[in-house]
């Protein structure tokens, strides 16, 4: 969960994962710029998306939904950030010597 302090910018390093209209992002970063590039795809097409800095520090945090809505070249959109985790092997090794 986002605090309502937290900026766009402060949750994207630290989150992991990133949907952005629905769509599971594989691929964001902030390149030197500091311009957002979201890129996924949404079937075989590829899409992508790049924000200005100015357009991730107005980004707004909707409590209610959980995500942030930010306005780009293209519109309106809505982004999730999502923290990923991983499962070790190691309790499979307890199982089998058990």
């Amino acid at each position: 969960m986002t605090a309502v302090t937290d900026t766009l910018l402060t949750s994207l390093e630290t989150c992991d994962m990133l949907e952005i209209d629905g769509l599971h992002a594989f691929d964001f970063s902030l390149d030197e710029d500091d311009q957002l590039h979201i890129e996924c795809m949404d079937g075989r097409a590829a899409k992508h998306w790049v924000f200005s800095l100015a357009q991730v520090q107005a980004a707004t945090f909707d409590q209610t939904l959980q995500s942030w809505t930010i306005t780009g070249d293209s519109g309106e959109h809505r982004l999730v950030c999502m923290s990923a985790f991983g499962g070790g092997d190691e309790g499979d090794d307890e199982l089998e010597d058990a």
